[in-house]
């Protein structure tokens, strides 16, 4: 394992592999899951190359209360949470009980409140048009939706990101000037660091990097496995009680990625041609290993490049915009290899699994702002159908089509919110008014 930025001495980029890679691109772009099978078709025909598997099996899932993952434990002990087998709904469903919400009338309104919710677990209409709705007063919704900070995953029914943060961290051990702290930090994360010098720093940052943001993360809909590439963690710099500090470390996950064997005791061919094909094939086995290798570095790169430049968000803030040119630019690549090397691949932090994509919102081609991103989302809703309002999926949609990039849900809403455009269920409530 690879940790701080440190390479292994065996990954060495060489330059005469330049022209070999051009034919092995595959290998650079496929997933942890798929590469064994794109390593295993360029060496079907090659006598020297042998690809070992590292696969690890799945473990049986970890007993979660009221919810069901997949687990999976590489070989430093990292676990990685992929694929719910319920749905956000179905599982926020299973704890309305008598524990919490003991009347009929209590549970009327977590219902609803739950019919209301985003696919990103925050509350997607006013409490006043739920007390509507149901026709019941609006601080008696208000009363209801504040317990939902003890419902799983943490976090959910909140109105923004930051009253969500504060659910969560009601289900933490943090308790006294911490909580106070983290009170205080939340609801100014943007410059947490001012407050560095509280004897309690520390242990706030490292409980409020363990939040979900959005709350519901782990529910997004993903196809197969998913294993990360990449581990970023925060760890202990020294053991002293006293001057403890904490660093951001990188580690590749070497636990998944398959080894090349090279099987240099093939039979001795007398004829010169097949000589020939031999010595082709050995080197074509080598250079192989090296791809795998230039591979590794590659993304480690990057890696290391997201844990200067996504700092914060590691530290529980707020991802920073990107641009694939940029990081191209300080590594030294043309934005169409980056564009490759973070493809189909994922990174695991404290904060859960995302796709390495989702890291360069603003502008994921390279090209794109994300200006012209906004422009074009204000003219969509401008243009829109009153009666059926464009939804934040909807819209993610138009903007992946019409830009050609991919994108994540919650950069739309983060766009509509920054362009201040109220959600669809809330547009359409104000346009039936002006009707």
């Amino acid at each position: 394992m690879s940790i701080g930025g440190k390479l292994k001495s065996n990954i060495n980029v060489k330059a005469r592999l330049s022209t070999t890679l051009k034919s092995w691109l595959p290998i650079l772009q496929s997933g942890l899951t798929e590469l064994e099978e794109t390593l295993n078709a360029i060496a079907e025909e090659n006598p020297y190359a042998n690809v070992q598997s590292q696969m690890l099996h799945s473990l049986p899932s970890k007993n979660h209360k009221k919810s069901t993952h997949n687990t999976l434990v590489t070989h430093d002990g990292f676990e990685s949470t992929y694929i719910s087998e319920k749905s956000l709904y179905e599982v926020l469903e299973e704890q309305i009980d008598s524990t919490l919400f003991p009347t009929d009338i209590s549970r009327k309104i977590a219902f609803k409140i739950v019919e209301n919710l985003n696919d990103e677990g925050f509350l997607d209409v006013a409490v006043a048009e739920i007390a509507l709705e149901l026709g019941i007063e609006e601080n008696e919704v208000e009363r209801i939706r504040q317990r939902f900070a003890y419902l799983e995953p943490y976090g959910v029914g909140a109105k923004d990101i930051t009253e969500s943060f504060l659910f969560q961290l009601d289900n933490t051990e943090l308790e006294g000037q911490s909580y106070e702290l983290a009170t205080c930090i939340i609801r100014d994360l943007n410059r947490h660091s001012k407050y560095k010098n509280h004897p309690s720093y520390n242990e706030v940052m490292k409980a409020i990097k363990t939040f979900k943001n959005p709350p519901a993360i782990d529910f997004g809909a993903r196809e197969g496995e998913v294993i990360p590439d990449i581990f970023i963690f925060e760890r202990i710099k020294n053991d002293s009680l006293k001057n403890s500090t904490y660093e951001l470390e990188v580690a590749i996950n070497d636990s998944f990625y398959p080894k090349i064997l090279i099987e240099e005791q093939v039979k001795d061919v007398k004829d010169k041609e097949g000589a020939e094909f031999l010595k082709t094939k050995l080197k074509e086995a080598k250079d192989l290993v090296d791809a795998l290798d230039m591979r590794k570095a590659t993304i480690l790169k990057i890696a290391i490049a997201l844990r200067e430049n996504q700092y914060d968000f590691f530290m529980g803030g707020e991802i920073r915009p990107m641009k694939l040119k940029d990081i191209a630019q300080d590594l030294g690549y043309a934005p169409s290899t980056i564009s490759r090397a973070i493809a189909n691949k994922y990174l695991e932090c404290d904060r859960g699994i995302f796709p390495i994509k989702s890291f360069f919102t603003a502008a994921i081609d390279g090209d794109t702002s994300n200006a012209s991103i906004k422009d074009f989302i204000l003219n969509l809703v401008k243009n829109e159908d009153k009666k059926k309002p464009l939804s934040d999926l909807k819209i993610l949609k138009i903007v992946e089509e019409k830009f050609d990039l991919k994108m994540v849900r919650r950069t739309i809403t983060k766009y509509r919110q920054q362009l201040q455009i109220a959600s669809s269920n809330e547009r359409k409530r104000l346009y039936e008014i002006s009707v």
